[in-house]
């Protein structure tokens, strides 16, 4: 069976966050039939306007909702950075620049970066930090920089953009199966693992008949 998992994602997107461990185990069970997940960044934000009180009020009701929901840790008593500028593009494409230089390393590139700002309040916008995560996650300081400051980064972080856009997707997260160029839809928003696994399994099962 061929096919792939496309996870659709923004790490600056709280409920991708609260996701997180959901579809690493969804993951888990497609990988286990040698199906890969590969993630797609959406750009959430991409206006470069500071937070002010109220916008921060909103993004810690946010939170707040999402560690209700989901289990998920935030630091509520800290909130985002101060003079947090809420702009995606710069994580997105830090993801971006590590499936250039090595796919394995986007996924643990995300849960640094989510993990970084959720909890660790830390300002995830700032090109020296994704620099700083994406060496923790062993990509090389002397590649990653300048591919991640290089225009076939930016170009390929637009065309992602474009390419979820194009596909009318608006909400994130986003779960995709594709198969022989035929996607189907795991889920538009969170949910959670066991509403989602049987969906997953019927889609795995189908991909397992015989032709």
């Amino acid at each position: 069976m061929t096919g792939r998992l496309l996870y659709v994602m923004d790490p600056m997107c709280s409920w991708c966050w609260g996701f997180a461990p959901v579809v690493e185990r969804l993951a888990e069970r497609a990988a286990a039939q040698n199906i890969p997940l590969q993630l797609v960044v959406g750009g959430l934000r991409r206006e470069r306007v500071a937070q002010d009180t109220a916008s921060r009020v909103r993004t810690l009701a946010y939170w707040q909702a999402v560690q209700e929901t989901t289990g998920q840790p935030f630091a509520l008593d800290q909130g985002p950075p101060e003079g947090l500028v809420y702009d995606t593009e710069p994580a997105c494409r830090a993801l971006v620049a590590a499936r250039q230089l090595d796919e394995e390393a986007v996924w643990p590139l995300a849960k640094r970066i989510q993990r970084a700002f959720y909890v660790e309040a830390r300002d995830v916008t700032q090109p020296a930090l994704l620099v700083e995560l994406a060496e923790a996650c062993g990509l090389p300081r002397i590649e990653f920089a300048p591919l991640f400051d290089g225009e076939a980064a930016h170009l390929a972080t637009q065309a992602d953009f474009d390419w979820a856009l194009n596909l009318g997707i608006a909400g994130f997260p986003t779960l995709l199966a594709e198969r022989d160029g035929q996607l189907a839809l795991i889920t538009n928003g969170y949910q959670p693992l066991d509403e989602l696994e049987p969906l997953l399994d019927a889609w795995l099962s189908r991909g397992a008949q015989p032709a």
